[in-house]
């Protein structure tokens, strides 16, 4: 086991708030109340100490795929996006043939069972093909039950979460399975009016699969699914925040109207992310990467991001103008919570698993530690 560690002098931001020159005792794989006398002191004066990012909805990294590849490709994009902060991932497919993704979710879940992952998420198939966006239209189908409860028993209880689009035949009745199974129902790839959504929200969904995107623009006559995702208590927001798939003022509204405690930032990435351009492929379609933005190749839509957690904490704070709190709560806790973990992640209190990231006073990240041991160890630069 790795000698017990204090954190020493830096800003250490807790539930309660920032406390300026403080400390953070690991002991072992936890936080710890109080320091064992031999314990290892880290002078992280001048920087800020913030939970582990938990991300919910990721599709890959460092060239590897979550959706498609091997149970190495997998290790591969999980270490990717560790060393980029996030302790904590679930793991997202795409739309594809069942049979396929039910094979693919087995792998999965001996990942998840391993420790590797904590989960699954299953986005498509049974999404709009109205909104399809970076999705295979021949290989979209509308939610039977029968065909959700497939895939919920292939993941052998770890799926977490299926998007769907719940105004199609179907929809309902997906919803009230998943909720009855312990699986988080999302609304996404979504071509529903407000109405339908509220019905969706009635059944039991709790997520809004990155907001704003693949769904129907807010209208005044029209409000459309947004509306009624952001103004319900009962409803956490998915937010993309890369610069590309949200615009500034968007990600403004979406804080204003649902507050910090009902964000999520995720990173929605495929296999570029941490690795570069070039040409992908995202299940079953073609994705051209240039300048760190992924398009499909056939129709130019949005093909996921390449975004990195530690990019888009930066962001919300030099950019976005957030409160640091504020962001701790939408990458960390409150998708924590959401998987109904955060007895053991996404706050830096004791007994939790020692699972933190190091920023500098850029918000630039320097260290990464997980489960007590450094990923990126901020001493050796």
């Amino acid at each position: 086991m790795a000698p017990s560690k204090v954190l020493a002098g830096a800003r250490v931001v807790l539930p309660t708030g920032t406390v300026d020159d403080g400390r953070v005792i690991v002991d072992g794989t936890r936080i710890a109340a109080t320091a064992p006398p031999n314990a290892e002191v880290v002078d992280v004066s001048g920087h800020w100490v913030v939970p582990g990012f938990v991300d919910i909805h990721n599709h890959g990294g460092g060239g590897a795929s979550f959706a498609g590849g091997t149970a190495e490709d997998v290790l591969k994009g999980v270490e990717t996006h560790r060393r980029h902060g996030t302790t904590t991932v679930v793991a997202s497919a795409v739309t594809g043939d069942l049979d396929f993704l039910a094979r693919h979710a087995g792998m999965l879940a001996e990942l998840a069972q391993q420790g590797d992952i904590v989960g699954i998420h299953f986005e498509g198939p049974f999404i709009s093909p109205c909104r399809k966006g970076a999705h295979d239209e021949q290989l979209l189908r509308d939610p039977d039950p029968a065909e959700v409860r497939k895939l919920v028993d292939a993941a052998h209880g770890h799926a977490k979460m299926m998007t769907l689009a719940t105004e199609l035949p179907g929809g309902l009745d997906s919803v009230r399975l998943l909720v009855e199974h312990g699986v988080i129902a999302a609304v996404g790839h979504t071509d529903a009016t407000y109405e339908q959504t509220v019905r969706a929200i009635d059944a039991g969904a709790t997520v809004a699969t990155h907001l704003f995107n693949a769904m129907p623009p807010v209208g005044h006559r029209a409000p459309g699914p947004i509306t009624a995702l952001l103004e319900d208590e009962r409803i956490t927001v998915e937010l993309i925040n890369d610069g590309t798939h949200l615009h500034p003022a968007a990600l403004q509204l979406a804080f204003h109207h649902a507050g910090a405690a009902r964000v999520a930032f995720i990173t929605d990435a495929m296999d570029a992310a941490g690795f570069g351009d070039g040409r992908y492929l995202l299940g079953p379609l073609e994705v051209e990467v240039a300048d760190g933005v992924a398009r499909l190749v056939e129709g130019g839509s949005i093909a996921g991001s390449t975004l990195t957690l530690d990019r888009a904490f930066k962001r919300a704070v030099t950019v976005d103008g957030l409160p640091v709190g504020d962001v701790v709560a939408a990458i960390s806790a409150n998708p924590a919570r959401l998987l109904g973990l955060d007895d053991r992640i996404g706050s830096l209190e004791p007994g939790k698993d020692a699972d933190l990231v190091v920023l500098d006073d850029a918000f630039d990240l320097v260290g990464v530690m997980r489960r007590g041991a450094w990923v990126v160890d901020p001493q050796l630069g």
